[in-house]
């Protein structure tokens, strides 16, 4: 039988502009989307570690994290 004993998965996230609104609304709602996304992680107590935060010249952001998968345990992945 086997079992796992930790798990994580890495992902690189960018959150981009939608091309519909202005360019500051635009903007205004990635940062939204971004908090939305980050709390979201806090209210389901996924452990979570975020590597890097980049907030790019047009306004959209790229997120690097490593995040717990499904409840399995995350060992010493987010050390």
């Amino acid at each position: 039988m086997k079992r796992i004993k930790a798990a994580c998965i890495r992902q690189i996230l960018h959150f981009q502009l939608k091309e519909d609104l202005g360019h500051d609304y635009a903007e205004k709602m990635v940062d939204e989307e971004v908090r939305r996304y980050k709390q979201g992680l806090i209210s389901n107590r996924t452990q979570h570690r975020i590597v890097s935060e980049e907030k790019q010249e047009d306004g959209s952001v790229i997120i690097e994290i490593i995040k717990q998968y499904n409840t399995a345990p995350v060992g010493e992945f987010l050390n």
